[in-house]
């Protein structure tokens, strides 16, 4: 199974679930074995790839500035890439700059996807069991990449990940292990920081950067002490 093999299921799902005039979003990075999988929300119509009018690839946070703060915060983006981002209104992205952004993903061995694949109008928030609808998806997105860490952003989608009650607050820098289809991955998470957890971004690079060093400088194995 490929990644592209899911995009039908979430299209469905982006009918019954999202607003009915966008398209859903997939994901996008390396896709073979990545540090690092980050695992957001959901996406909003801000994401100009989520208009009718888009024929290049659905990848979340197209079109967006703030997320591009936290990946450059953490050495994961191009310096003159993030100017550029910076520099651009949402509606100036093309296709061609989307695939340059998402090149520069792979270059830094991540990948980014959200738990629903849903867009919505706005940042409104969804139940828990829309995320459950998607979660089985996720976890095949797991099975194919085989990430060395994944990282989730916020309670809720660490919450129904790891099938436990999360708090940001209390899981700071401990690491979860969880077995899906006999593997073993690892899971930490972390402040969500766009929207309203805006405030909470210099606890997210903070945490991200301590993850990196244990994780992909240390290898440290995960033990919480």
């Amino acid at each position: 199974m490929e990644l592209e093999d899911l995009n039908k299921k979430y299209d469905r799902l982006q009918k019954k679930y999202g607003a009915k005039d966008l398209n859903s979003i997939y994901n996008g990075g390396l896709e073979k074995n990545p540090d690092i999988c980050f695992v957001f929300m959901n996406p909003t119509a801000r994401n100009i790839a989520s208009t009718k009018e888009w024929r290049g690839r659905r990848s979340p946070w197209i079109g967006t500035k703030n997320i591009w703060d936290l990946f450059y915060a953490v050495d994961l983006i191009d310096e003159d890439l993030y100017f550029e981002i910076k520099r651009k209104k949402g509606n100036e992205w093309t296709e061609e700059f989307a695939d340059l952004v998402y090149d520069n993903v792979k270059k830094y061995k991540y990948f980014i996807t959200n738990l629903g694949k849903c867009t919505q109008i706005d940042a409104r928030p969804l139940p828990d069991a829309v995320y459950m609808e998607y979660l089985n998806l996720l976890y095949q997105e797991f099975q194919i990449l085989k990430p060395k860490v994944i990282i989730l952003f916020g309670n809720q989608v660490s919450s129904i990940v790891l099938g436990q009650k999360i708090s940001v607050s209390e899981a700071r820098k401990k690491c979860y292990e969880k077995k899906i289809k006999n593997v073993t991955y690892k899971f930490y998470s972390v402040y969500y920081p766009i929207g309203n957890g805006r405030f909470n971004i210099d606890k997210s690079i903070e945490d991200i950067r301590w993850i990196m060093k244990r994780e992909l400088v240390d290898h440290s194995d995960c033990v919480n002490s």
